[in-house]
C-alpha cells in the first residue's frame, strides 16, 4: 500500500474551505437582501437589522452543526486508513458518494434558512418574504455546488489511496455531466435566476418597488458574479476534468513507448475513472502479454514466436535449405559422476551462455538443447543471408572461446548444410518447432569427428563453396567416413 494521505490535513482544509464558503455566502445574502436586490415593503432599518440578527445566530450553528456532521462521516471513511488496510468495496462506495453527501447537507442546512429567513420577513411584508426566500436558496444552491466541487478536488489524495486496488464492484459511476452542471449552477445559473427575479420584480411591481439606480445595481452585481465567479468555476471544472485526462494521455504515451510499468492513480468517480481503471487493466494484460511473449521466445527462439504470432501455429512442415552447427560437450557422464550436480549445472550454464552469444551475434537461431549439446539453425525459420559464412565463423569463434571461457569443458563443433524438413511436431496440445534432416545428423556427427582434431571444430568442407569470406580461415583435411555412411565427406578445420 502506498504512503497514506495525511488525512487530518485534509479534513481541516476541507472544513476551512468550506467554512469561508458559508461565510461568505451568508454575507452575500445580506448584502443582496439590504442593499442591492430591490425589495417591496421600503427598506426599514429594523427589518434589516432583524434580518442581520438572525444570520448572526443561524450562520454559526449552522457551520458547527455542518462541520460536526462531516467530520463524524469523513472519520467513518478513514478507517481503512486507521487500521492500514485496503479499503473495502463499502468504504470505496462510501468515499467516492462524500462529494454529493456535502452538496445535499449544504443544500439541507440552506434550506432550513430558507424557510426561517421567510418566517421571520412575513410579518413585514409577504413580498418581501418570498423574494428573501428566494435569494436564500439560490445562495445555498450556489454554496452546495461549491462544496461539491471543494470536497471532490481536496479528497483526492484519499481516494487515489482508496482506489488502488480498483473500483468498487457494483460501483454506480458518476457521470461528469454534474460536475459541469454544478459548475454551471455556481457560477452562472445561480446569479442568472436572481437577475431574472430582479427584472420580473421591478415589472410586476412597478415603479413603487424600486429605482432605477437600485434596479442597476442589481444587474451590474449579479452580471459581475456571472462573468468573474462563472468563469472561475467553469475553469477549475474544466481543470478537475481534464487533470486526470491529461495523465491518461501521459500515460499512453508511455506505453507506446515501450514502457509497460505505466500506471496511472484511479482518483475519479465517474466515467473518467472508469477509462482510468480500463488503463490500468489494459496496461497489465500488455504486461502479462509481454511477459508471455518473452517466455514464449525464450523457450523457443524469437524468430519462432514472431512466426507463429504473425502466421499462427500449425502442424506439419516445409523443406529448407539450412546451415546447421552442432555442440557436444566431451566427456559429460564422466563430469556428472565427479561433480556435484549443482556445479555440474553451473559448468553447462556458463558453456550454454557462451553457445547462445556467439550463435546470436552471428544471426543464428537455437533451434534446441539437448542435454549437454545443444542445435543452432541459419536459414530457418527466416532466411539468413551468407548463412553458411556466418555459420562457419560462428563455429571458429565459439570453438576458441570456449576453449577460453569454459576450459573446463571440452566440446566438439560440427557444422554442415543441406535440405531440411523445418515446422512444428508435436500434437494441437503440444508441439515445438523443428528441424529433421541429414544436415542435422551429419552435424552431429562431424562433433564425433572434431573431438579428435585439437581445434575441436569440423565443417562439411562443401560449404566453403558458398562462403567466400570463410575460406581463408578454414584448412581442408583428409575425407572421414562417418559412422553411418558408405562414403567418405569432405572435412575442413578452423587455421590455427
Amino acid at each position: 500500500m502506498a504512503r497514506a494521505p495525511r488525512r487530518r490535513a485534509i479534513r481541516f482544509v476541507i472544513a476551512v474551505l468550506l467554512t469561508v464558503t458559508n461565510l461568505g455566502g451568508a454575507a452575500v445574502v445580506f448584502t443582496l437582501a439590504a442593499f442591492v436586490v430591490p425589495l417591496p415593503g421600503g427598506d426599514e432599518t429594523r427589518v434589516r437589522l432583524l434580518n442581520l440578527a438572525v444570520l448572526a445566530a443561524y450562520v454559526p450553528t449552522a457551520v458547527v452543526v455542518g462541520t460536526i456532521w462531516g467530520v463524524r462521516r469523513q472519520r467513518r471513511l478513514d478507517t481503512w486508513l486507521v487500521e492500514r488496510r485496503p479499503a473495502t468495496d463499502r468504504e470505496k462506495r462510501a468515499l467516492l458518494r462524500t462529494p454529493q453527501f456535502y452538496a445535499w447537507m449544504h443544500l439541507t442546512l440552506w434550506g432550513f434558512a430558507s424557510a426561517l429567513f421567510g418566517v421571520v420577513n412575513v410579518p413585514s411584508n409577504a413580498g418581501r418574504a418570498g423574494l428573501i426566500v428566494v435569494i436564500v436558496a439560490i445562495t445555498g444552491i450556489t454554496v452546495a455546488s461549491l462544496s461539491f466541487l471543494i470536497v471532490e478536488r481536496r479528497i483526492r489524495p484519499i481516494t487515489r489511496a482508496a482506489l488502488e486496488t480498483g473500483l468498487p464492484a457494483h460501483h454506480k459511476v458518476g457521470h461528469v455531466s454534474v460536475r459541469v452542471t454544478m459548475a454551471w449552477l455556481l457560477g452562472t445559473g445561480a446569479a442568472a435566476i436572481g437577475l431574472m427575479l430582479a427584472g420580473l420584480t421591478a415589472i410586476v411591481l412597478g415603479a413603487d418597488a424600486t429605482s432605477y439606480a437600485q434596479l442597476g445595481a442589481t444587474m451590474i452585481s449579479l452580471g459581475a458574479v456571472i462573468v468573474l465567479v462563472g468563469g472561475l468555476v467553469t475553469f477549475l471544472a474544466a481543470r478537475a476534468t481534464a487533470d486526470p485526462i491529461r495523465a491518461l494521455r501521459r500515460g499512453f504515451l508511455r506505453v507506446g513507448r515501450g514502457k509497460l510499468d505505466t500506471w496511472v492513480a484511479i482518483d475519479d468517480g465517474t466515467e473518467i475513472g472508469e477509462l482510468q481503471a480500463g488503463f490500468n487493466d489494459m496496461v497489465a494484460g500488455l504486461r502479462e502479454r509481454e511477459q508471455l511473449r518473452d517466455l514464449f521466445g525464450r523457450h523457443v527462439g524469437v524468430d519462432v514466436a514472431r512466426e507463429a504470432l504473425a502466421k499462427g501455429v500449425q502442424l506439419g512442415g516445409e523443406v529448407r535449405e539450412v546451415t546447421v552447427l552442432f555442440v557436444d560437450v566431451m566427456g559429460s557422464t564422466t563430469m556428472a559422476t565427479e561433480l556435484d550436480p549443482t556445479e555440474v549445472v553451473g559448468l553447462l550454464n556458463r558453456f550454454f551462455d557462451t553457445v547462445i552469444d556467439v550463435v546470436h551475434q552471428h544471426d543464428g537461431w537455437i533451434n534446441k538443447f539437448e542435454g549437454d549439446a545443444a542445435l543452432a539453425i541459419w536459414g530457418a525459420p527466416v532466411a539468413v543471408e551468407d548463412r553458411d559464412a556466418k555459420a562457419l565463423a560462428a563455429a571458429r569463434v565459439l570453438a576458441d572461446r570456449l576453449r577460453q571461457e569454459v576450459p573446463e569443458i571440452a566440446a566438439g563443433v560440427g557444422v554442415s548444410g543441406g535440405p531440411v524438413v523445418c515446422g512444428n511436431v508435436g500434437s494441437a496440445d503440444r508441439y515445438e518447432y523443428t528441424v529433421i534432416g541429414d544436415a542435422v545428423n551429419e552435424a552431429a556427427r562431424l562433433t564425433s569427428v572434431a573431438k579428435e582434431h585439437p581445434e575441436r571444430c569440423v565443417a562439411n568442407a562443401a560449404l566453403l563453396a558458398a562462403a567466400a569470406t570463410e575460406r581463408d580461415h578454414w584448412l581442408e583435411r583428409e575425407p572421414v567416413v562417418l559412422r553411418g555412411r558408405g562414403v567418405e565427406t569432405r572435412v575442413a578445420v578452423p587455421k590455427a
